[in-house]
């Protein structure tokens, strides 16, 4: 395990996540959010978001190297986005779904599948980027 790596990782999963997060939730689509009644504060917990970030981006980091080396950069960041991403569209999106009084559906599937996406992919090439093999540039002779 690379020290330097997984909190290089965790920090650009979370350069890129958090101004997202913050953009996509609270300013874009506030209102739709609210009417969809995903919003039951009358203020969200930022910090709380935050950290949320910060420990997905850090166990994000830390798994990349096992599960997806030897990968080309694109084809790791595309894996991790596909596989993480589904797994927290489940426990995020669907079960949110599931627990709470969202309504239409639709509009809140296509919201946030669509920011998972995003988020997942960019996070995922940031990481995959990260922990990039470095080869030799030049061969002795």
């Amino acid at each position: 395990m690379q020290p330097t790596k997984i909190i290089l990782g965790t920090l650009g999963y979370a350069a890129v996540t958090f101004p997202l997060a913050y953009v996509w939730h609270l300013v874009l689509f506030k209102t739709t959010y609210e009417e969809l009644g995903y919003f039951t504060r009358d203020e969200p917990i930022i910090a709380f978001g935050f950290a949320s970030i910060i420990i997905q981006g850090m166990v994000l980091s830390l798994i990349y190297p096992s599960l997806y080396r030897g990968k080309s950069i694109a084809r790791g960041a595309l894996t991790l986005a596909g596989v993480m991403g589904l797994y927290h569209w489940t426990m995020h999106v669907l079960a949110e779904a599931a627990k709470h009084q969202i309504e239409p559906l639709a509009t809140w599937f296509a919201l946030e599948t669509t920011y998972l996406s995003i988020q997942f992919v960019l996070g995922g090439f940031l990481i995959a980027l990260v922990h990039r093999s470095r080869k030799a540039s030049t061969q002795p002779q």
